[in-house]
């Protein structure tokens, strides 16, 4: 069976970083809504379009591909008080500008006395990434998974 639109695509898959360093690899199947329906990078839709069960494709992702460049925009000294008491590095804050319906996930990076910077940027933003994945399994997506845009799990 060849993967198409509108089918649900099973695959393993790993990211790797630009020097062959594994940033995620599952460890079993994950599934997607194939077609534009934002369940993966649509560079990696693309390359697996038309692909069988069995095969392996090998995507390189430049940034535009995935999270973006670096925006050093997105980087925040805050003030200590305008955060929890028991606030630590690698927290995650959702903000955005006041009166904006664009929220983000900051990361904070770091605390001073009275400071804390926090980082708007995804962690992989800025990077070249390679995209490795088998199919595992493809078959016709459901009538309810099409009108709601994902994969419903058995």
């Amino acid at each position: 069976m060849r993967i198409e639109k509108n089918m649900v695509v099973s695959i393993n898959y790993e990211l790797l970083d630009s020097t062959g360093k594994i940033i995620e690899k599952t460890d079993s199947p994950i599934n997607y809504l194939h077609g534009g329906f934002d369940g993966i990078f649509p560079i990696v839709e693309e390359a697996l379009q038309n692909m069988e069960i069995g095969k392996t494709c090998s995507v390189l992702m430049e940034p535009e591909n995935h999270f973006g460049e670096y925006d050093s925009d997105l980087i925040r000294v805050e003030s200590r008080n305008a955060f929890p008491d028991n606030i630590e590095i690698g927290m995650q804050f959702e903000g955005g500008e006041e009166n904006s319906k664009n929220m983000l996930i900051y990361t904070v990076t770091d605390i001073a006395e009275d400071k804390v910077i926090v980082d708007g940027n995804h962690p992989l933003a800025g990077m070249t990434l390679h995209f490795d994945c088998t199919v595992t399994g493809a078959r016709p997506a459901t009538e309810e998974e099409l009108s709601h845009g994902h994969v419903h799990e058995p």
